[in-house]
């Protein structure tokens, strides 16, 4: 598939079939995909955790979901919990901050504890690594979701799986085959256009 239609055909999925199975070498090659995103400095400060198995996935959608959403039950998680395979997404700030202090970027002078980020890059590169993932799984055949936790439950998610501290969990990918089509945002919201949101030489500008 061309690179043009696998951008135009991926699409978010939010009902999974519960008895389909992703074979290990193409999650591999996913995230191999993913491990090929750009980052600042080669850093490459990110970290995938796949669940596969059945209690690992119980694990993480325990410590995921809050209190009241467990007690009153929620079709949409309903239906991503029969997704296969969760893969989370975690970004390394201090990868970043550590190879910034190397000689070959550290600023003359500069104390290597007094970095400036005004862009957190650990957080956009693993973000792009997402992205490749997501339409890695289009090409591959399978159906796929971009989801986040809840900021309350991120602590409860990482102790549950041995995360290290200092690592920030981006989102989660659900990974599997579409049960049933279920609209989103983009049923109801129409897609901006390329005019509405290109600016020629300033902000506001249209084309000349």
């Amino acid at each position: 598939m061309d690179l043009a239609r696998l951008v135009r055909g991926r699409r978010m999925t939010r009902r999974f079939r519960p008895d389909t199975v992703v074979p290990d070498d193409i999650v591999l090659d996913l995230l191999d995909l993913a491990g090929r995103a750009p980052s600042a400095g080669f850093s490459q400060g990110w970290e995938y955790v796949v669940l596969r198995a059945p209690h690992e996935r119980e694990l993480f959608w325990a410590a995921a979901t809050p209190p009241a959403a467990a007690a009153t039950g929620d079709d949409w998680l309903a239906g991503v919990r029969a997704a296969p395979v969760l893969v989370l997404a975690y970004a390394d700030e201090p990868a970043y901050r550590a190879r910034y202090a190397e000689p070959d970027k550290a600023r003359p002078g500069a104390d290597p504890s007094d970095q400036d980020w005004p862009v957190p890059y650990w957080l956009t590169d693993t973000a792009m690594g997402v992205m490749l993932l997501l339409l890695g799984a289009r090409e591959a055949g399978l159906d796929a979701l971009f989801f986040g936790v809840p900021g309350s439950q991120h602590g409860a998610v990482s102790k549950a799986l041995g995360v290290p501290d200092g690592l920030a969990l981006v989102g989660v990918i659900a990974l599997g085959h579409e049960e049933q089509r279920v609209g989103g945002s983009a049923r109801t919201r129409p897609r901006r256009t390329v005019e509405q949101f290109t600016h020629w030489g300033a902000f506001g500008a249209p084309r000349a």
